[in-house]
């Protein structure tokens, strides 16, 4: 049952947050790229190397379920990314364009994870969003769960997995297109940037997003207050 104004967000433990979000960016970004990186410049095959650099995600879910008692939901879908990259190396002809092209087949497979998340009882932008939205304490998680209960924060999640899912979707469309249309080289170094604009776009437009709807929220839960007090109907 809702309550007419939500709950403020219970005081972040900083350095437990901190620590939190140390542990996750170390084993699901950057130690799957160095051990990619390690073994595929070490004579490794392709598909031992990506297998291998699922260890990151795999170790940050065991951190998390000591420390926390629950799954950490990022580090899934790190390991779930790790294996479609993983199918992806593995299948599909090895003609220099398809190569290139198959970057842009996980993009898309995640993003349509994302979208399919909608069908869920919570979209998967709601996990994320408590991973990096709270300190993992029991006090912020419980916080962050209370807030399903709220429409306009159950509104925001599905709109923000809907953008996220989009933009992945249609990152790799456009990667699929420049791979047929420009030069090799070109490609290449396209690449190894147009995801790290994309994701930083992304971040971006999360943060200014949950920032205009805290406001509106607070402004609602306001104007219903003074409703309230003058002995009018509050505004739906």
């Amino acid at each position: 049952m809702s309550t007419a104004v939500a709950p403020t967000a219970p005081a972040r433990k900083g350095k437990a947050a901190a620590l939190g979000w140390l542990i996750s960016i170390g084993f699901n970004v950057v130690a799957p790229i160095m051990i990619y990186n390690q073994l595929h410049d070490h004579g490794y095959s392709e598909s031992t190397a990506i297998l291998l650099s699922g260890l990151g995600p795999v170790i940050d879910s065991v951190i998390y379920l000591l420390w926390h008692r629950r799954i950490d939901e990022f580090a899934v879908v790190s390991l779930a990314f790790v294996g479609l990259t993983l199918v992806v190396a593995l299948i599909g002809p090895q003609d220099p364009k398809m190569l290139l092209a198959k970057d842009s087949f996980v993009s898309g497979l995640l993003g349509v994870l994302y979208l399919v998340s909608l069908a869920a009882p919570k979209p998967i932008m709601f996990y994320f969003g408590r991973k990096f939205a709270t300190d993992g304490t029991p006090e912020m998680v419980s916080w962050w769960n209370s807030m399903w209960q709220y429409p306009g924060f159950r509104r925001a999640q599905r709109n923000l997995t809907i953008v996220w899912g989009t933009a992945f979707v249609l990152e790799a469309v456009l990667r699929i297109v420049l791979v047929y249309t420009l030069s090799h080289g070109t490609v290449v170094t396209v690449n190894n940037i147009l995801p790290y604009v994309v994701i930083g776009g992304l971040v971006y437009f999360t943060i200014a997003y949950a920032k205009r709807a805290s406001a509106k929220g607070r402004a609602t839960a306001e104007a219903a207050a003074a409703a309230t007090e003058a002995g009018q109907p509050a505004a739906a």
